[in-house]
């Protein structure tokens, strides 16, 4: 086979043995959506009718032979999904194109776009980048298509300016996104059906309208997306006091611990999915499954020589005539992975045709991908192994309840209830909470300066610190409803090992940890350092300063922003003369504005704001801990001093035209 990479118009043939293709769509902005579509178009280049068009409103074929799955995040950015069985498309269906739109944003404003074809073990078989896109609000990115018996891929990087109902109708769709309602007389009809009407009335009456002779309105697709109504959970306001507290749909009154928490842990988290159905579809999306209905079951014993493997739970999820299945095993508490019984559980699911063996445990990975446990390559030959920290279990139910579009308040309350159990200690599930055994040693070896960057220690503390900053990501994520990322250098987000390597030749050079926070529409990255030479717990944000006026009213435009800032926060100036640097305390700076600029000639260009902080010496818990300290202290930071900044926007230029009477 060829190089999967194409160009535009380049095209790629796929190895004859491919039955199935995971087709990806991805951008690198999380903070805007892109919708991923198909048609199944036949030698007129048209759909043969509408339930060809495959896309969020309609996610599957007729034939079922192509799906849509939904959206998911990655450390990149964004993707969508579609899969595509070409065994199961009918042989007048010539080619599938797939297309990308936006219904706010032209396409330029995404930057790198992407198509990947992948085969079912996640091989690349085709891929295409571009960057071309302009006004275009959707666009074809290219086709998978038969020639001669063959598939193959071809990019194709066409726009279209009139958005996704522009595409579909060109490509022989019935679209129909007018507006429901109908004008009467007096009365505004709200739905038709066969002869009769329901109609509301200028007062508001809803009233039954009979309408003879009329036939009932030829309806197509509809493209634009359903506003959904977001639900509140319960409101308890009758208590008669502070010691009164609601019951528990999931109790934690006789919780012990190993065997007894996890099986409390795993029924918990499958009667939740399986009662929350956009929970469920973000628990399983995560390991690769279709979207569709899910059934979880606990303990299903399964026969392997002359004795029985039994996984903790089976999540099946069915979807167009096929049943996704997952194995999975979960870990509370203390409780570690092994590679024995994972690879028990690959091999149960090889022989069975699983697709995916999926681990939960209170290891968080230090990035998307990663395991706890590494297993025999060639055990993942036909299945994946896929991990979960229960921090991103509790992560997802976050943000479900407060970003997500749940309708049912029924839902909210059990997902609240849910949540309400994970985080209450008696459950097992924790969310970052221990530095690991090696992290008292590396920390007195750095306040005694003999720590170096070959000590093994080391390195398993940098991995710690790395999924310690993945979790706030994912904490600040939850909280804030924009993705938030550990902000790596690109040569080190996909090397966990060369990633470890950097942190601990950091860490002996200058006896620091640090982490830098992307988060969306933020003034500034926010860095965390805790210095262990120095017991401090450092957070610093940069903003620049405005490109107009004086230094003075630059620095004044910066204190208005920091009115209700901690007066410890300091406040660094850099100028265009790196020389004339000036830093100084919050407070100060209130007192005399002037402090950080008297006597500096050179253009103020950028200012670095920084809160110290006392850091937790203990290696776990909450309390008086180095994990407490950090977290503390990165949320304050947040909340005190980088929300409230504003870049700085320069004033609309002013016409120098006169006005002119008449």
């Amino acid at each position: 086979m060829s190089s999967p990479f194409l160009t535009k118009g380049e095209n790629v043939a796929l190895p004859a043995e491919v039955t199935e293709l995971d087709v990806i769509v991805s951008w690198v902005d999380p903070d805007r959506d892109l919708d991923a579509s198909a048609l199944l178009v036949d030698d007129s280049n048209r759909v043969r009718s509408d339930s060809d068009f495959v896309f969020y409103n309609q996610p599957e074929s007729a034939d079922a032979a192509v799906r849509y799955l939904g959206r998911s995040s990655t450390d990149e950015g964004k993707q969508e999904r579609i899969s595509i069985h070409l065994h199961s498309l009918p042989a007048d269906v010539l080619k599938v194109v797939i297309a990308g739109s936006s219904e706010g944003r032209p396409l330029s404003d995404f930057g790198k776009l992407a198509l990947q074809v992948r085969d079912r073990s996640g091989s690349i078989l085709g891929e295409f980048v571009t960057v071309d896109a302009t006004s275009e609000h959707a666009l074809v990115f290219g086709e998978v298509y038969r020639r001669d018996g063959v598939w193959k891929v071809r990019a194709v990087g066409q726009g279209w300016e009139s958005g996704l109902a522009g595409l579909a109708q060109d490509f022989g769709v019935d679209v129909d996104d007018a507006d429901r309602t109908e004008q009467v007389d007096d009365v505004v009809v709200v739905e038709v059906a066969d002869s009769h009407a329901q109609a509301r009335t200028e007062t508001g009456e809803v009233v039954e309208v009979s309408i003879v002779d009329v036939d009932p309105p030829k309806r197509g697709v509809r493209t634009k997306k359903p506003v959904a109504k977001k639900a509140s959970p319960p409101q308890f306001t009758l208590a008669g006091g502070e010691g009164w507290h609601t019951a528990r749909l999931f109790s934690i009154s006789g919780v012990g611990s190993g065997e007894e928490q996890e099986k409390r842990a795993t029924s918990a988290l499958i009667a939740t999915m399986q009662a929350v159905r956009p929970f469920a579809r973000a628990i399983c999306s995560r390991a690769g499954a279709p979207a569709g209905p899910f059934e979880g079951y606990l303990e299903v014993p399964f026969v392997k020589g002359d004795g029985k493997v039994i996984p903790d739970g089976v999540f099946r999820v069915s979807r167009a005539g096929h049943v996704w299945t997952a194995l999975l095993e979960v870990k509370t508490g203390t409780g570690k992975l092994t590679k024995e019984q994972l690879e028990n559980y690959l091999d149960v699911a090889k022989r069975h045709k699983y697709e995916v063996v999926l681990s939960v445990s209170n290891d968080i990975p230090a990035s998307v991908g990663e395991l706890p446990v590494q297993v025999s390559k060639f055990k993942l030959n036909n299945v994946a192994l896929r991990h979960m920290s229960w921090s991103e279990v509790i992560h997802e139910a976050r943000m479900l309840l407060s970003h997500g579009d749940l309708t049912d308040s029924l839902q909210v309350w059990i997902l609240s209830e849910f949540v309400r159990y994970l985080t209450h200690p008696k459950s097992g599930a924790t969310e970052f909470v221990d530095m690991g055994r090696h992290w008292v040693a590396v920390r007195d070896s750095v306040s005694a300066g003999t720590l170096r960057p070959s000590d093994a220690k080391a390195l398993s503390v940098a991995n710690t610190w790395a999924s310690l900053s993945r979790h706030l990501a994912l904490r600040m994520t939850a909280d804030l409803g924009a993705t938030v990322k550990h902000h790596l250098p690109r040569k080190l987000g996909s090397h966990p090992q060369a990633r470890n390597e950097f942190i601990v030749n950091h860490l002996a050079a200058t006896g620091c940890l640090v982490a830098t926070l992307r988060i969306p529409d933020a003034a500034g990255d926010v860095t965390v350092e805790a210095d262990l030479r120095t017991n401090k717990i450092q957070c610093s944000t940069s903003i620049d300063a405005p490109a107009d006026g004086t230094s003075l009213r630059r620095a004044s435009w910066l204190l208005k922003q920091l009115k209700d800032a901690p007066a410890d926060v300091l406040v660094e100036a850099v100028f265009a003369d790196v020389s004339e640097v000036s830093c100084e305390n919050l407070a100060t700076v209130r007192a005399d504005t002037k402090s950080l600029t008297s006597g500096r000639v050179s253009e103020l260009r950028r200012f670095t704001l920084t809160s110290p902080s006392k850091m937790g010496s203990k290696r776990s818990g909450t309390a008086a801990s180095f994990i407490g300290s950090v977290t503390d202290g990165i949320d304050a930071f947040y909340r005190d001093v980088v929300q409230p900044l504003k870049p700085w926007v320069p004033s609309a230029p002013e016409s120098t035209t006169s006005t002119v009477d008449s």
